[in-house]
């Protein structure tokens, strides 16, 4: 059984930017200490879920999600459900989404967001897998939709947590996890490391969102998941904790979330 240590929990590896080199950028993850990666799903069309299930299947230390992203909810119609409920009976694929609320860009409209969010938990409630969220400038919403569809709470992670402290208690409290990217790293995220030294480090993951949100001194160009080295050593001295230690914690987080071994 692989031990669990560093865990990129959400990264794009189906993204087109990795299209020429990405077996080299799993390569470089792994030289850098990963053991294991999430790739997520849930971005650009359906096909990207299905994509990052043979990425699964190809790489044993590898696993993936299936959704459809809030900017997508528009194109969650019946086939989509129906092709997301099939790769969640696979057992490489570990959880639902990424999905959630972004009132940020609205590239699909707020209620149609909200309706498909609403699909997914469901989803995650039938099949047992924890649910992968996203949210952006939609918080309040967000809670209440988690209420209103699963009022007992339910698994899953707040991905790329950008909200409050009183936010992060909220879905810590409702049963979630929170993830942090390489935001954490960024020079003007005060507000987001005092609020991320105050979190209980079992209850924390680390993640790139890659090619997105590369940490310094990558900062502005495409992200990878060799990188969440970086998220992971700013979260171990805001609490002052040492590496190996905030390691074993998050990385045990993601291993009971995601079932990884």
């Amino acid at each position: 059984m692989t031990a669990v240590g560093l865990v990129d929990t959400h990264c794009h590896l189906t993204d087109p930017r990795f299209a020429e080199d990405r077996d080299a950028v799993i390569a470089r993850a792994l030289a850098a200490g990963l053991t294991h990666i999430v790739a997520v799903g849930g971005g650009g069309p359906i096909e990207a879920s299905e994509q990052a299930l043979a990425l699964a299947r190809e790489h044993p230390f590898l696993r993936s999600t299936a959704g459809m992203h809030p900017h997508d909810a528009k194109d969650f119609d019946a086939d989509a459900q129906a092709r997301v409920e099939a790769l969640l009976g696979q057992r490489e694929c570990v959880a639902v989404g990424e999905t959630g609320l972004d009132y940020y860009y609205n590239h699909s409209p707020a209620a149609v967001q909200r309706e498909a969010l609403a699909r997914h938990i469901a989803l995650a409630k039938r099949t047992g897998k924890p649910i992968v969220l996203h949210c952006r400038d939609a918080e309040a919403d967000l809670k209440e939709v988690l209420s209103g569809e699963s009022p007992g709470g339910i698994r899953g992670v707040v991905h790329c947590f950008t909200g409050s402290y009183e936010d992060a208690r909220w879905y810590l409290d409702f049963g979630l996890v929170v993830s942090f990217s390489g935001i954490l790293t960024f020079p003007k995220s005060d507000a987001m490391r005092e609020t991320a030294a105050r979190l209980p480090l079992d209850r924390l993951m680390v993640e790139t969102d890659s090619p997105y949100l590369a940490p310094p001194p990558h900062r502005g160009k495409r992200n990878e998941p060799a990188y969440v080295a970086r998220v992971a050593e700013r979260l171990a001295e805001l609490h002052s904790t040492p590496i190996d230690r905030l390691l074993e914690l998050t990385g045990r987080t993601a291993a009971e979330l995601f079932d990884l071994d």
